[in-house]
């Protein structure tokens, strides 16, 4: 079975019906079969910002995606810090984040082709050094 890895706007957008991204997010998520999987370094800032945005149940409806197995969590190696901060530098001026730079770090060792992000400028302007692009989804 294939893998996609999961950034922070998906996970936001799946809990706001308001959101721009709500409806695609949810259309993707009820057809796929591969397996969704987040960078341990997503789950702080999406946790925030639904705890900010839309209350603590749907802070706590995000672990228990991660619980029941709808979302597996990935750890961070020191080869992926490594990496996270040569795309720091190197997208210096494009102000690449830290979570960004972590999934575009977990993408290329776990030699995933495709993101699910609502962040089209970052993940577009990255070459990943195992493929020629990201696929970039929803």
């Amino acid at each position: 079975m294939a893998s996609v890895l999961v950034d922070t706007g998906p996970l936001y957008a799946m809990a706001d019906r308001d959101d721009d991204w709500h409806h695609r997010t949810v259309r993707f998520l009820e057809t796929n079969r591969d397996d969704l999987i987040v960078p341990v370094s997503v789950l702080p800032e999406a946790a925030y910002l639904l705890a900010a945005h839309l209350g603590a149940g749907a802070e706590r409806q995000l672990v228990q995606s991660v619980l029941s197995g709808e979302l597996t969590v990935e750890e961070l190696t020191i080869a992926d810090l490594r990496r996270t901060l040569e795309l720091l530098r190197r997208y210096e001026d494009a102000r690449i984040g830290f979570v960004d730079a972590t999934v575009i770090a977990v993408a290329e060792r776990l030699k995933i082709q495709r993101i699910l992000t609502t962040d089209r400028r970052d993940f577009s302007l990255v070459r990943p050094r195992h493929c020629k692009q990201f696929e970039l989804l929803p």
